[in-house]
């Protein structure tokens, strides 16, 4: 096993998660956090799994990353029939994997399957995926079914990755280890067994009836605070006189809050309470406005940093880039009408 230290400088100016580091992940199934322990994942508790994906982001930013998307698309194993999911995830290498975009169609055949066509970006850890997931829209004789209100029908499928085409596309400045490609399927076969809706379950735990918004805010959260403190980390070694104290009081803060929310989900999950549109609100506005001051306060850092800190291969360059690419998310980028 390696040590964090050992991971971070095999992860430093890699293109790729190293293959020894992903067997490390494989042996210790990192990759299925949320993975009901009934088919054979960890089944960790909201607070422990955001713990786990903080400890790894501080380490490197793409790994932290890639961890935090891939186990998150293994929560779907919770939406698949139990038979099929028991099947797949008693491996322990299973990683689910793909897009939340719609990017193509599945078109309903007569024999009840689907014949599956489209492209789909941004598949975090695509080339560690044993299977991608998607979302089509469905059709039939080349026509797209509606529902009673008239919206066409959108079903997710999950699919082996030889059935897929990858697509190695990601051109961005920083996140470079994540694998975020791109993926292709060309009249694919697949059974309605392999098909699932986010929002319904096949298990019965808390976990699954957190708020899909509450989960990516938080999950996500971990990440940005985990880069942001090894940013801090190397920051203090090109300028030791720098007091960053503060910086260090504000994700430490920052961390018992998300532990708080966590703990508060949970608990109130688990007395049956539902989860209020003002709850999800408080979440996402906190964290919202937590990035953005995060993002703030790195770069006031980093323009103290001098030459040193432009080198690209400098360690304190690729997180800095690994964070302000990851900003670019959807899930926290707000949109402004002026410029400062």
């Amino acid at each position: 096993m390696f040590t964090p230290k050992e991971i971070r400088e095999k992860m430093h100016g890699a293109s790729e998660v190293p293959q020894s580091i992903m067997t490390q992940i494989h042996h210790e199934r990192l990759l299925q956090i949320w993975v009901p322990k009934r088919y054979g994942g960890l089944g960790l508790r909201l607070k422990e799994g955001l713990q786990l994906l903080l400890d790894w982001s501080k380490i490197d930013g793409s790994l932290g990353w890639m961890l935090t998307l891939c186990s998150g698309a293994n929560f779907f194993s919770r939406n698949l029939k139990p038979n099929i999911a028991k099947e797949l995830f008693s491996n322990s290498k299973t990683c689910f994997g793909g897009s939340g975009m719609i990017g193509g169609t599945a078109e309903k055949q007569n024999d009840g399957t689907f014949l599956i066509n489209g492209l789909w970006h941004f598949a975090t850890g695509a080339p560690h995926l044993s299977h991608f997931t998607l979302n089509a829209k469905l059709t039939e004789n080349g026509n797209p079914l509606l529902d009673e209100s008239g919206n066409e029908l959108i079903i997710s499928f999950v699919i082996s990755k030889n059935q897929v085409e990858i697509i190695p596309n990601w051109k961005s400045m920083g996140m470079k280890a994540t694998g975020t490609y791109s993926f292709k399927v060309e009249n694919v076969k697949v059974s309605e067994d392999h098909s699932f809706i986010y929002d319904e379950f096949f298990t019965d735990d808390v976990l699954d009836k957190i708020p899909f918004r509450i989960f990516a805010d938080l999950t996500l959260l971990v990440n940005y605070l985990g880069m942001a403190s090894h940013f801090v980390e190397e920051a203090i070694k090109i300028r030791p006189h720098l007091d960053l104290n503060f910086f260090d009081k504000k994700i430490e803060d920052a961390l018992v809050k998300v532990i708080e929310f966590a703990n508060e989900i949970e608990g109130l999950l688990k007395e049956s309470e539902t989860i209020t549109q003002e709850k999800q609100s408080e979440i996402h506005d906190y964290s919202s406005d937590l990035v953005e001051n995060l993002s703030h306060q790195i770069l006031q850092i980093y323009i103290q940093l001098g030459i040193k800190a432009s080198r690209t291969d400098s360690a304190v360059y690729q997180v800095f880039c690994d964070y302000f690419t990851s900003t670019q998310h959807s899930n926290f980028r707000r949109e402004f009408d002026y410029f400062i």
